[in-house]
């Protein structure tokens, strides 16, 4: 999926305000350059005027920003490297834990979608790239699961 709609999906999904999504995404690095003005490029649709690409950069810090948004962060550990290429797969882990979101919970919220998948399918997912069972996430899958975690969250306000 494209970062941009990732961004989108996740400001929408919580209901953050602009200056909201500038401030998670500083949390986990405050020399991250990004401005209110970035954010509405990136939140603009690709053919409209003054359209910004959302960078792996960004939009990983933004994601682990959001992890330590709403569960703390532990200041004895190390910090985390960011990654390089933010997949569909890399998006899934990181909202999973941002939301504490146990397998029991993935699949509600995939079955909430309309869009229901079995648990090896599910644990799939989340193996590292190079184990013989590894799937990649694709796009529809991650919108599915955006719909539904969407649903949660936004039902539980």
């Amino acid at each position: 999926m494209i970062n941009n709609d990732v961004l989108r999906s996740v400001r929408y999904m919580l209901d953050l305000s602009d200056n909201k999504v500038v401030e998670i995404t500083k949390l986990s690095d405050a020399d991250i350059a990004i401005d209110k003005s970035d954010v509405q490029a990136f939140l603009k649709k690709e053919e409209e005027e003054g359209y910004a690409e959302c960078s792996n950069q960004v939009l990983a810090h933004f994601l682990d920003g959001l992890v330590f948004y709403f569960r703390g962060k532990d200041e004895s550990l190390p910090p985390r490297p960011i990654e390089k290429r933010v997949t569909n797969n890399v998006v899934m882990k990181k909202l999973r834990v941002a939301f504490q979101l146990k397998d029991v919970d993935m699949h509600q919220v995939f079955q909430d979608a309309g869009f229901p998948i079995s648990k090896p399918e599910l644990t799939a997912l989340f193996r590292q790239p190079d184990h013989k069972n590894f799937r990649l996430c694709g796009d529809q899958l991650l919108r599915n699961f955006l719909k539904g975690l969407t649903l949660r969250v936004r039902e539980n306000r």
